[in-house]
C-alpha cells in the first residue's frame, strides 16, 4: 500500500483516541440533550416540573462538555489537515452549533436568576432548542463526514450547505435526535421520583420504537454504502440488540439496565461510524485521490508522541473526576408535583406543634 495511505500504529492509535473522546461525549452529553428535549415533552406540567427536569443534569452538564472540547483540541493537534478541511466546508454548520451551545450555557446559568414566570418560560424554550438543535447538527455533520463530501485538490470542501442536507445526512440527524432523546428519558427515570418518573418510563417505551427503526435504517445504509470494512457489522448488530433490549427492560422497570442498554447502543453506533470511516478521515465523494486519510492528515510522529505522553497523565484524572461527580450527585430528585419523602409525616409534626402551642 502507498506510504501516504498506510497509517502507522501511532497514527491509528490517535484516530482511535479521537473516536473515544467523541464516544464519551455522545454518551454523556447525549443524555443532557435528551433531558432538555423532555422540557418540551412535559411542557404542560408547568415551570416547576421543567425546573425539576433541568436539575437532574445541573451538576454534570458542563463537565460532559469537556469531552467535546478536549476531542476538538486533540483533533486540531493530531490531525490538523482533517480539522482544516472539515471547517472549510462545515464552517456555517459548526458555527451554528457553537452559537447554540453558547446560548445553552446562558439558559442553564440565567433561568433561575429572576423570579418571574415569563423569564423562566423564555429560557425553557432555549433549553428545548439547546437539546434538539445540537443533536440534529451533530447527526447531519457526522453522516456527511462518513459518507464523504466533494473535496478539491487543495483540500477544500466544495459541497454546498444545501448539499450537506442530503437524505442520508438528514436521516443521521433524526437518528441522533431520537437516540439522545431516548437516552435522556431513561436518565430521567433514574433521577426523579413520583409521577414524573412514571411518565418518563412511559415515554421511553414509546421512543424506543422510532429510535430502533431509524437507527437500524441509518446504520445499515452506512454499512452497505459507505463503510470501508465488513467488521463494523459487529457493533451495528450490538447497537441493534441493545436497543431491542430496552423494550423488555423498560416494561420491567429495570431503569438502570435500560439506561446501560442505550449507553451501549450509542457507543456501538459511534464505534461503527469511526470503524467504517478508517483509514479515511474525510473521504472525497468526487475523487478518491483527494480523500484525507489517517496517514496524510496527521501531525508529525514527534507531535503525536508528546501528545500521547500528556494524555496518559491527564486522561485518568478526567475519568476519575467524571466518576466522582456522578457518584456525589447520584441521588434522586423529587418531582414538585409529588410529595417529597417524609413530607406527610413532617406536615403532621408541624400540625401537632401548632395544636400544642397555639391553644387559647
Amino acid at each position: 500500500m502507498d506510504a501516504m495511505l498506510d497509517p502507522t500504529a501511532l497514527q491509528t492509535l490517535w484516530f482511535a483516541l479521537i473516536g473515544f473522546f467523541f464516544l464519551g461525549y455522545f454518551v454523556l452529553e447525549g443524555f443532557d440533550f435528551g433531558v432538555q428535549m423532555n422540557v418540551a415533552a412535559f411542557w404542560r406540567r408547568g415551570s416547576g416540573t421543567r425546573g425539576t427536569i433541568l436539575k437532574t443534569i445541573g451538576p454534570v452538564w458542563d463537565g460532559n462538555e469537556v469531552w467535546v472540547i478536549t476531542g476538538g483540541a486533540l483533533l486540531f493537534a493530531a490531525f490538523p489537515e482533517w480539522y482544516a478541511t472539515l471547517f472549510s466546508g462545515f464552517y456555517l454548520a459548526l458555527l451554528l452549533l457553537l452559537l447554540v451551545l453558547i446560548v445553552r450555557v446562558c439558559a442553564f446559568k440565567w433561568r433561575d436568576k429572576v423570579d418571574d414566570e415569563r423569564w423562566r418560560t423564555a429560557w425553557d424554550v432555549v433549553h428545548v432548542l439547546g437539546g434538539f438543535a445540537p443533536a440534529l447538527l451533530w447527526g447531519v455533520a457526522f453522516a456527511n463526514i462518513v459518507a464523504g463530501v466533494a473535496i478539491d485538490e487543495n483540500r477544500w470542501v466544495t459541497t454546498s450547505l444545501l448539499g450537506l442536507l442530503n437524505p442520508f445526512a438528514l436521516l443521521g440527524g433524526v437518528v441522533f435526535v431520537l437516540l439522545f432523546w431516548l437516552h435522556g428519558t431513561l436518565y430521567l427515570t433514574l433521577k426523579v421520583e413520583g409521577r414524573l418518573r412514571a411518565d418518563a418510563n412511559r415515554l421511553a417505551g414509546i421512543l424506543v420504537w422510532p429510535a430502533l427503526l431509524a437507527g437500524a435504517a441509518f446504520l445499515l445504509w452506512f454499512q452497505l454504502a459507505h463503510s470501508n470494512t465488513g467488521y463494523t457489522l459487529i457493533p451495528v448488530a450490538l447497537a441493534a440488540v441493545a436497543l431491542i433490549a430496552v423494550i423488555p427492560l423498560n416494561r420491567a422497570r429495570r431503569e438502570g439496565s435500560a439506561f446501560v442498554a442505550t449507553t451501549t447502543a450509542i457507543a456501538a453506533a459511534t464505534i461503527s461510524l469511526f470503524g467504517g470511516l478508517f483509514p479515511d478521515v474525510m473521504p472525497a465523494s468526487n475523487d478518491p485521490a483527494n480523500s484525507l486519510t489517517v496517514a496524510n492528515a496527521s501531525s508529525s510522529p514527534h507531535t503525536l508522541t508528546v501528545m500521547l505522553v500528556a494524555l496518559v497523565v491527564l486522561l485518568p484524572i478526567v475519568i476519575a473526576y467524571t466518576i466522582w461527580t456522578y457518584r456525589v450527585f447520584r441521588h434522586r430528585i423529587a418531582d414538585e408535583d409529588s410529595p417529597a419523602p417524609g413530607e406527610q409525616l413532617l406536615e403532621k409534626a408541624k400540625q401537632g406543634y401548632r395544636d400544642a402551642f397555639e391553644q387559647d
